[in-house]
């Protein structure tokens, strides 16, 4: 029998293991494509590890991630550029504007659940949308965006190169990974998903229910902001298209393509997913110009190409590997 101590030592060794393969997978994709399309990646990463946490392991639908996400760009790139240059600084600011955000508005949010927490939270992105391209554009600059300087991070690194933005990008990754794994392996992660499997229950057993769901949707949304952050650092330009609500589409198939409630599926749909989205148009390009008649625009493509993924691995990728390895050590 398993004691406690057992236990953690083996959540332990699988965290490390976690991110020892995530490192190799990071270094061996950037030897093959575009290092800057990989930091790209790292950065939707972090925002669809954020949204698996709210939607995979609490079940809480949400189409309002990018809000908070432009929220973290917005406020980084405002900092930078009318207060000082400093990237760490920037960043903390963008985090916590996210944090601050969320923590007010996932108060009211959260008291609604289903089409309603879903819905409501994109009326929230809708208005942000709003407010960064028409209302505050006098600070954000509208449409045409706003362009800031940053100083090297902690005085050295440059990340407008591609090797130290590669090498600060996975640290962060990392960070992020390491820190979900061990609050989901924590018992504050039991009682997540205890909310996503019966709330009633969860209030039957004295525990407040309402307490951790605004818990988690305050880190979900901190972490989207931080993805926004350092978008806005590595980048130097920031534009309304870091809160336009329909993006909150691409999170949503991220987890469901790598698997709902799986860490390691957030990534690898990640992968997936943008893998898709950036070449299917170049496919659909070379097929157009050998087809005797007129292709259709690629985007019909994507959605068709994502709804055949979604529906014939209905656990995602992880989870359709999981069920199949249960499946071999029964007949074992």
């Amino acid at each position: 029998m398993k004691t406690t101590t057992d236990i953690k030592t083996g959540h332990v060794w699988s965290i490390w293991l976690d991110l020892t393969v995530i490192t190799v997978g990071f270094v061996a994709l950037s030897l093959g494509v575009n290092i800057r399309w990989v930091v790209d990646l790292m950065i939707f990463s972090i925002v669809v590890l954020s949204f698996d946490l709210l939607y995979g392991y609490m079940g809480h639908l949400s189409f309002g991630a990018m809000l908070y996400y432009g929220t973290g760009a917005y406020a980084s790139a405002l900092w930078l550029a009318n207060v000082n240059q400093n990237a760490l600084v920037a960043i903390g600011v963008g985090l916590a504007a996210a944090l601050l955000s969320a923590a007010l508005l996932g108060g009211i949010a959260i008291r609604t659940a289903g089409a309603a927490f879903a819905l409501i939270n994109m009326a929230f992105n809708e208005i942000g949308f709003f407010a960064v391209r028409s209302a505050l554009k006098g600070w954000t600059g509208g449409d045409d965006g706003l362009s800031v300087n940053v100083n090297p991070f902690l005085g050295f690194i440059k990340l407008h190169l591609e090797i130290p933005s590669f090498i600060f990008m996975l640290a962060m990754v990392l960070l992020v990974y390491f820190f979900l794994k061990t609050l989901m392996n924590a018992p504050y992660g039991t009682l997540v998903r205890a909310i996503r499997e019966d709330e009633n229950r969860v209030l039957f057993l004295g525990y407040s229910a309402l307490k951790a769901k605004w818990i988690t949707f305050v880190i979900s949304s901190g972490l989207a902001g931080l993805a926004g952050a350092l978008f806005t650092v590595l980048r130097g330009f920031v534009s309304p298209d870091v809160m336009n609500p329909f993006a909150n589409v691409d999170m949503i198939f991220a987890v469901l393509i790598g698997g709902a409630g799986y860490l390691y599926g957030s990534l690898i749909g990640a992968l997936v997913f943008l893998l898709i989205k950036n070449y299917l148009p170049i496919l659909a390009s070379e097929v157009g110009k050998l087809a005797p008649f007129k292709v259709p625009q690629w985007e019909l493509w994507l959605g068709i190409v994502l709804l055949i993924i979604v529906f014939s691995w209905r656990q995602g990728i992880v989870g359709l590997v999981q069920v199949k390895l249960a499946r071999r050590r029964k007949r074992v």
